[in-house]
């Protein structure tokens, strides 16, 4: 006897819980580090409290850098320099002899082209390239992250095939009437609220890494060339061909001075193009004008002379709309409501992804699923291990900022290796708790950690500028509270109501 056929609806269903589960755990991670990245600039200021807002002028800074940048390797192929900002007042440079890295980073005083005494830390910048990278190596990283974002985009447009009553499922939340149908409702009303922001979210993201996952036809028409790409696209302004022999730099605040004038805003890099050549380039990329598009100013000056060599002009339909998408995506046109507005959607998420995955646990429970199982058991571990493992290790990676010691070698690495640590070990915990107490326990430590961070920050460093990014951290672990409460209380207060829900709560 032949199967019916199942309905595109039914179709649809499979295909939104399979692509959505498999996956799930990691674009959670994505989500939860990527929406941080909104406040990666605060992030980074809370962890280099050193850091006073000193004006500082970019030029001589300029020149103060370049003679540091000889001294750490003058055989180096790229110098990157990032002027003195009131938002980032230390100087910012990374130098490398090699297109694949490694890439050399460190922070210098302003006033003085020597290493900065600021904290070792990746502040920011750490949760913004664990967004895209995983702390893997980049190629690998952004592979993976490119594969979830295809397959979420999958998720979303099975999801809305599948809910025919989409709309009228968003106002309605039956918290009490069955485990399963309080999970959907909750799935299914911050899945709706944001379903616009996580449409282009995770379009736009994959518009940014399509470079890299689809290179062919940039590979083609330029031969792998891709810097001939950049430059007739207008993405990057051309540079010159290194002469092979040696020569020169002149002074690079001249050049910044030069740059300064020319467009009438200091630069927000400067990049330096085989420093120690006879025919090398210096490129001063500007702050984004205002708008969408993601697309930075640019002007080309010889290294040796100081002439403008060329700069980028108007570019063409096609790299606008490239770099609207990118620009959408990163929110650096955002101005403070609208980034409070984009975080909240990024938070309802990360909910979206959290509520699916317990949602698939909950929905299988009482559907004849052996509750020792190895599937039903290791989907429950990794729901707890990611849900609620992450924000401790999100604590932890800000606690220790404070209390590692600032002399410590390899600080920043420690930082990292503390945020990894905590949450393997919140993960390995939720495994020994048993099942009706595990999810309020580990909610509970979280809690406590973020609870943590302000009271360490006022005994460790205690100024004023910080209480926003404190009180910030008292919200977060005032729900994360909030969330354990609920979570211990919901088996009893169900299992009394209705007995044979016992099983499915504790899912």
């Amino acid at each position: 006897m032949s199967r019916p056929k199942k309905s595109l609806r039914q179709s649809m269903a499979w295909l939104h819980t399979w692509s959505g589960l498999v996956v799930g755990w990691v674009l959670f991670a994505i989500f939860v580090t990527g929406t941080a990245s909104y406040y990666r600039t605060e992030i980074s200021h809370w962890m280099r409290p050193e850091l006073s807002e000193t004006p500082a002028d970019p030029a001589a800074a300029a020149n103060r850098a370049a003679a540091y940048l000889a001294r750490q390797m003058p055989d180096a192929i790229g110098w990157s320099i990032r002027p003195p900002t009131a938002e980032n007042p230390a100087v910012e440079v990374y130098w490398w002899n090699n297109p694949d890295g490694p890439y050399h980073h460190a922070l210098l005083d302003p006033a003085t082209g020597e290493a900065s005494r600021a904290r070792d830390t990746k502040g920011g910048d750490f949760l913004y390239r664990f967004h895209f990278e995983l702390a893997l190596p980049p190629v690998w990283g952004r592979w993976i992250v490119g594969t979830c974002a295809m397959i979420l985009l999958i998720s979303l447009i099975s999801g809305i095939v599948t809910h025919r009553r989409i709309f009228a499922d968003f106002f309605t939340f039956r918290r009490d009437k069955s485990a399963q149908r309080g999970w959907l409702d909750a799935h299914n009303v911050v899945g709706v609220l944001a379903l616009p922001f996580h449409l282009m979210i995770v379009y736009t993201g994959l518009i940014e890494l399509g470079p890299m996952l689809m290179p062919w036809g940039v590979q083609a028409a330029y031969r792998h060339d891709i810097l001939a790409y950049y430059a007739e696209s207008g993405i990057m302004a051309a540079t010159r061909t290194p002469a092979g022999r040696p020569g020169t730099l002149i002074p690079l605040g001249e050049i910044v001075a030069r740059a300064i004038d020319a467009h009438g805003e200091s630069p927000e890099v400067v990049l330096v193009t085989m420093p120690g050549d006879a025919a090398s380039s210096v490129t001063a990329f500007f702050e984004e004008p205002p708008g969408l598009a993601h697309l930075h100013p640019q002007i080309v000056y010889a290294g040796d002379t100081g002439a403008e060599l060329s700069r980028t002009g108007d570019v063409g339909a096609a790299t606008r709309t490239g770099a609207v998408m990118i620009g959408l995506h990163e929110a650096h046109f955002a101005a403070a409501p609208l980034r409070v507005l984009l975080f909240l959607c990024g938070v309802m998420g990360a909910a979206t992804i959290a509520s699916g995955l317990v949602l698939w646990t909950v929905a299988r429970a009482p559907k004849g699923a052996d509750p020792a199982g190895f599937g039903l058991r290791l989907v429950r571990v990794l729901n707890l291990g990611t849900i609620a493992g992450l924000p401790t290790g999100l604590a932890a990676y800000f606690l220790a900022n404070r209390l590692l010691s600032l002399d410590l070698a390899g600080r920043a690495s420690w930082e990292v290796r503390g945020f990894f640590a905590a949450w393997i070990l919140a993960a390995l915990a939720a495994i020994l708790y048993p099942k009706a107490k595990a999810w309020p326990a580990a909610l509970g430590v979280s809690a406590l950690a973020f609870l943590a961070i302000p009271v360490v920050d006022a005994f460790t460093i205690g100024e004023a500028r910080f209480l926003g990014f404190d009180a910030a951290m008292l919200v977060v672990a005032i729900l994360l509270a909030l969330g354990a409460r609920l979570a211990a209380r919901a088996p009893s207060r169900l299992r009394a109501a209705r007995p044979n829900l016992s099983r499915t709560v504790e899912a």
